[in-house]
C-alpha cells in the first residue's frame, strides 16, 4: 500500500501540500539533497522513493544500521557510470543519524559535486546527529506524526484496494474497531497497516468466510499504543523537559500525565527521581524545606521498591513538588556567589575568621574580633526556630564589602526567613520589590 505518486502520498501538507516549496522542486525535476526527520510511520522512505521515481533518477538505499564505507562506495561508483550515461542517483540512507562522522564525511563530495542527490531519513534530531558539512549542504525537512483523519484514510484505502490491499477478502471492520486501531497507532501509517493486515488474517470469520475485525481482534493484534519513544533521542528530552516545567509552573495534573507517559515508554525510574531530587532544590528550596528530603526518600523509595510498585513514590513526589510553593533562591544565590569567585580577586579569608593556633598569628591579628556565635544568640527567639535577629557580622573579603547572594522569596518558609535576614543585614525590602513568584 505504499504510495507511489505525490497525489497518493497521504499527510505532510506542510512540505509536500499543493503550492509549497519541496513539491514545486520535487514537480520540476529540482529536488535538492536533504534530510528528512520525523517519527516512524511518517512517510520518510516512501517520500525519498517518489522524489526518485517523479524525476527519474535511479533510486540506491542504504540503512545505515547495517552499510559501511564500502557500500558509499559501490553506490558512488554505479552513480558515476550512470551519471556519465545522462541519468541522476538519489541515495537515500535511512536511519542516517547511525552513520558516524567518517561514514557520513565518505559522502560528502559526492553530494557536493552531484554524483548523487541524497536523501537522508532520522527520527533523532539532525542538528546533533548530522555533521554540520553535510547538513549545510542538505535541506532539513520536518515531517509530523500522522493525524487521525490521515490514518483513517490509510486503514480505509487499504481495506478498499482489491489490488495491493485488502478488497479481495471483503473485510467487514466495526466503526469502533476502525477507531480503535486509528488510536492506537499514535500517527504511525506503519502500525496501522500491520496491525490491519494482521487483524485481518486472525479474525473470526461470517458465514461468506468473509473477516469480520471487531476492537477485540484490533486490540489483540497490536496489544498496546504504538509509543515514539526512545530514551536515548529527543522524545526523552522532550518529555522530562514537559514533565518538569509543569512541576515548576505548580501544574499536578500534567505533572503526573506527563509522569505516567515516561513509566508507560519505560523510562528508567531512577532517573525520573534523580530530576525530581534536583527539582526540589533548584525551583521549591527553601520555600519548603522539606521538599528535598522528600524527594530524597522518593529516590530511596523507588530503589528499594523496584518497579512496578515504584510509581507510587514516584507520584508521590511528583504531587508534592508540584503543589509546593515554589522558589529559586538556592540557585540565584549560588550562581551570584560563583559570579563573584570567577570576576574578583581571590582574596584570603577575613583575618577574624581565621584560626591562631600559634602565638605570632595571634600578634598578626590572626581570630581578632571574631564573634563566637554561642554567645552572641544566647536566648533564641520566640519561636524558638530562629537565632535572634542579631546585626550580621561581615564574613566577606573586603573587596567584597557587603554582597548579598541570598534573596529568599516571599512563598512558603521563605517569607519568614526574609524578614529575619533583613533585620540582620539591616536592610528592607520595599512591597514593590517582592516577587511572589520566587
Amino acid at each position: 500500500m505504499r504510495p507511489r505518486t505525490l497525489d497518493e502520498f497521504v499527510g505532510q501538507e506542510q512540505i509536500v501540500g499543493p503550492g509549497r516549496a519541496l513539491r514545486r522542486a520535487i514537480e520540476s525535476d529540482q529536488a535538492p539533497s536533504m534530510v528528512l526527520w520525523g517519527p516512524p510511520g511518517t512517510g520518510k522512505t516512501t517520500l525519498a522513493q517518489i522524489i526518485a521515481q517523479q524525476t527519474g533518477a535511479h533510486f540506491a538505499a542504504l540503512s545505515a544500521v547495517s552499510a559501511g564505507v564500502a557500500d558509499l562506495r559501490r553506490v558512488v561508483t554505479d552513480a558515476q557510470k550512470l551519471r556519465a550515461a545522462g541519468r541522476r542517483t538519489v541515495l537515500f540512507i535511512d536511519e542516517i543519524h547511525r552513520f558516524n562522522k567518517a561514514q557520513q564525511d565518505a559522502v560528502l563530495p559526492y553530494v557536493e559535486d552531484g554524483t548523487v542527490t541524497l536523501i537522508g531519513a532520522t527520527t533523532e534530531n539532525p542538528s546533533f546527529e548530522v555533521n554540520s558539512a553535510l547538513l549545510s549542504r542538505s535541506r532539513v525537512f520536518v515531517l509530523k506524526a500522522l493525524s487521525d483523519d490521515d490514518i483513517r484514510t490509510l486503514v480505509d484505502r487499504a481495506v478498499a484496494d482489491e489490488e495491493r490491499g485488502l478488497g479481495t477478502l471483503h473485510v467487514a471492520m466495526s466503526d469502533e474497531a476502525r477507531e480503535a486501531l486509528v488510536n492506537l497507532a499514535n500517527g504511525d501509517a506503519r502500525v496501522a497497516l500491520g496491525t490491519l493486515e494482521f487483524a485481518a488474517a486472525a479474525a473470526p470469520k461470517d458465514a461468506g468466510g468473509n473477516p469480520r475485525i471487531d476492537v477485540q481482534t484490533i486490540a489483540d493484534a497490536l496489544q498496546r499504543r504504538a509509543a515514539n519513544y526512545d530514551k536515548g533521542g529527543d522524545a526523552h528530552y522532550d518529555t522530562i523537559s514537559a514533565f518538569i516545567k509543569t512541576i515548576r509552573g505548580s501544574d499536578p495534573d500534567a505533572a503526573i500525565y506527563w509522569l505516567a507517559r515516561m513509566i508507560d515508554a519505560g523510562e528508567e525510574p531512577l532517573f525520573i527521581a534523580r530530576r525530581l531530587v534536583i527539582l526540589a532544590s533548584e525551583d521549591v528550596g527553601l520555600a519548603d524545606p522539606q521538599a528535598l528530603p522528600l524527594a530524597i526518600a522518593a529516590q530511596q523509595a523507588v530503589h528499594f521498591v523496584g518497579m512496578p510498585e515504584g510509581f507510587y513514590p514516584l507520584a508521590h513526589a511528583t504531587l508534592y513538588l508540584a503543589t509546593a510553593p515554589k522558589s529559586n533562591a538556592v540557585g540565584r544565590a549560588y550562581g551570584a556567589a560563583m559570579d563573584d569567585v570567577q570576576n574578583s580577586r581571590t582574596e584570603p579569608p577575613p583575618l577574624h575568621l581565621r584560626n591562631a593556633p600559634t602565638k605570632l598569628m595571634k600578634n598578626l591579628g590572626y581570630g581578632e574580633g571574631y564573634r563566637y556565635a554561642h554567645t552572641d544568640y544566647a536566648a533564641m527567639n520566640a519561636e524558638g526556630d530562629l537565632p535572634p535577629a542579631v546585626a550580621l557580622q561581615s564574613n566577606l573579603p573586603d573587596a567584597l564589602g557587603k554582597r548579598a547572594y541570598f534573596e529568599p522569596g516571599r512563598q512558603g518558609a521563605e517569607a519568614r526567613l526574609r524578614d529575619w535576614i533583613d533585620q540582620r543585614r539591616g536592610t528592607t525590602h520595599a512591597p514593590e520589590d517582592d516577587d511572589p513568584f520566587n
